[in-house]
């Protein structure tokens, strides 16, 4: 998808909403005009701007090629820094609501084998999309569920009914035999299975040790993290912006976005926790310190990207292309 595309912003209309298991919502979206909304495949997300300065990321579970509509699955969560539960108090059938074109940093290898999909909560979305592509494309797939509860579970119905061979379902209060165990499950896939992951990040963390755990190497180890827990505190450092010819200083309690920010420079941010790649900037000269969730082991090892919304640097000096 062109850069263009990406920085598209949708005027939209919620014209469906359905309230499923507790605290999940499903919303459809399509175009405020009636025209056709830019295609999308499987793993992909929009953002959503839910209020002035508040735009959040919801993956896109509806099955690719629909032309006519978006769906996302919100959980109100407690511990929500704002979006969640504006979306939840707030949208309804009719509101027209901005968002972007779908971005994709959680693709679908159909070369592979067979996939895994495992999901955690909320993490089922992207999943769905997934099952949906697979199914289409008649490859071998396992669609692991995981939750604390069914009456805590979306989609369970169409779930049962669009994968009734590939579903599997694992509930924390329900039996142990039955719970999900991928230890188990990843070690029992033929050579070359691929495992994709969505989930509480915890969650997430447990299920891609596992799997390297299990003999997986990192490309064949695909996730996404939208919430995640980052420590953005550290020694205080030197900033150059290259290109504004600025030069700042990020003290131990301030992130690199807050003082480019507070310097004049303009900088991109959506998440503001390190998992959704908006705030990435290119790194000239130093070693970043990474803490984000969105750069690969690869990407890391580089060292010539940053995720300025959290990251810090190991070194004095940190040299961007900004």
């Amino acid at each position: 998808m062109s850069s263009e595309q990406n920085d598209m912003v949708i005027e939209a209309v919620v014209t469906a909403r359905e309230d499923q298991a507790a605290g999940i919502a499903v919303f459809e979206l399509a175009r405020a005009d009636g025209g056709p909304l830019p295609p999308f495949e499987a793993g992909a997300h929009i953002d959503v701007h839910v209020a002035d300065g508040l735009v959040r990321q919801y993956s896109l579970c509806n099955p690719p090629g629909e032309a006519e509509r978006y769906r996302i699955g919100v959980l109100d969560d407690p511990n929500s820094r704002g979006g969640s539960r504006a979306i939840h108090r707030d949208f309804a059938a009719g509101t027209a609501v901005r968002i972007s074109a779908p971005r994709n940093h959680f693709p679908l290898h159909m070369e592979a084998g067979t996939s895994v999909l495992v999901g955690g909560g909320i993490g089922v979305t992207p999943m769905l999309a997934m099952a949906y592509a697979l199914r289409a494309a008649g490859k071998p797939f396992e669609l692991h569920y995981c939750s604390r509860s069914r009456d805590r579970a979306g989609f369970l119905d169409e779930l049962a009914a669009a994968f009734p061979e590939q579903l599997r379902l694992h509930f924390d209060d329900e039996d142990a035999a039955q719970r999900f165990d991928p230890k188990a499950c990843l070690g029992a896939q033929p050579a070359g299975a691929h495992v994709y992951v969505c989930g509480p990040s915890g969650f997430m963390d447990w299920v891609i040790a596992e799997a390297k755990a299990a003999g997986y190497d990192s490309g064949r180890i695909h996730y996404e993290y939208f919430n995640a827990q980052v420590d953005t505190h550290g020694d205080a450092f030197e900033v150059v912006a290259a290109r504004s010819g600025v030069t700042l200083q990020v003290g131990p309690d301030q992130t690199i976005i807050d003082a480019l920010t507070k310097a004049g420079i303009r900088v991109k941010k959506s998440c503001e926790q390190g998992v959704c790649g908006t705030c990435i900037c290119d790194v000239l000269e130093g070693t970043p310190d990474h803490k984000d969730k969105f750069l690969s082991e690869e990407e890391r090892e580089d060292n010539d990207q940053i995720v300025v919304c959290c990251s810090r640097s190991k070194t004095p000096r940190l040299v961007l292309d900004i």
